[in-house]
């Protein structure tokens, strides 16, 4: 609660002729407060928004209580229960995610998430870089630089994904053909770039399949189309970055050439 003493100090998007609303040029506003406290690799925008709305975010010395006031990273002074923000140091890891964990920070249902594997790790505030569903597993990158995670993440620049994926059914040609074919979906062309056979059991089958866009559920869909059913989804790689070893429910640090 934001006492009387601060409630004349206290700033939200409302605009004025006052000379306090002007203080922050018109010409410079780039971004609401909470977007840019997550620019600077601190928190969330949702998590932002809440540090805001509780009366503990201040620029240039005034109090903000509206998430979308616009700063400027570079020149106005955020402090956060008095204290300085300063950008975070850049972090990249990847996770090997277990299959039944959501990929959310939070989760209404109550839902054990993917934040779950750093127990007691003691990590700086990080964001999944992109998502996998609760029952798909494998690689799942994490950071606190939303460039690079718009990079990653880029509908079309963006790396390729590897996926490894049982099957409950044994691929011919044919099928792997109208995998890299594609279908129209409701939102959009649902295709492989490219899909061959791993391996081969009496009831099931292992296929390797990469896509170069990602939509939701974009691999179960696909097979469903065909009348095929998933009974696993692993994600291999992200570009060059391998899963490798990493054992499942396991975390590392990327090395610097790993996301130069």
């Amino acid at each position: 609660m934001v006492s009387a003493s601060t409630a004349s100090r206290v700033w939200t998007s409302k605009r004025s002729s006052s000379p306090d609303q002007t203080a922050i040029s018109t010409t410079l506003k780039k971004h609401g407060i909470a977007r840019s406290i997550s620019k600077l690799g601190l928190a969330s925008r949702t998590i932002a928004a809440d540090w805001v709305r509780a009366g503990r975010l201040a620029v240039n010395g005034r109090l903000v209580l509206d998430p979308e006031f616009p700063v400027v990273i570079d020149r106005d002074q955020l402090t956060l229960d008095g204290k300085p923000l300063v950008a975070a140091e850049k972090r990249y890891l990847m996770l090997n995610k277990p299959r039944g964990l959501v990929t959310t920070t939070t989760d209404e249902k109550g839902r054990d998430t993917v934040y779950r594997c750093f127990d007691a790790a003691g990590l700086p505030w990080l964001a999944p870089v992109g998502r996998l569903d609760k029952a798909s597993e494998g690689l799942l990158l994490f950071s606190n630089d939303p460039e690079w995670a718009a990079r990653i993440t880029d509908p079309v620049t963006g790396p390729d994904k590897t996926y490894h994926v049982q099957i409950n059914a044994q691929p011919d040609a044919e099928l792997l053909h109208r995998l890299v074919a594609g279908i129209n979906s409701e939102d959009g062309r649902l295709a492989a770039k490219s899909a061959q056979l791993i391996r081969s059991g009496e009831k099931n089958a292992w296929l390797e399949i990469v896509l170069d866009e990602g939509r939701n559920r974009h691999i179960r869909r696909l097979l469903e189309a065909h009348g095929i059913g998933v009974l696993r989804l692993i994600r291999t790689a992200i570009g060059p970055l391998q899963l490798g070893t990493l054992a499942k429910g396991q975390w590392r640090w990327l090395a610097e050439h790993e996301y130069r």
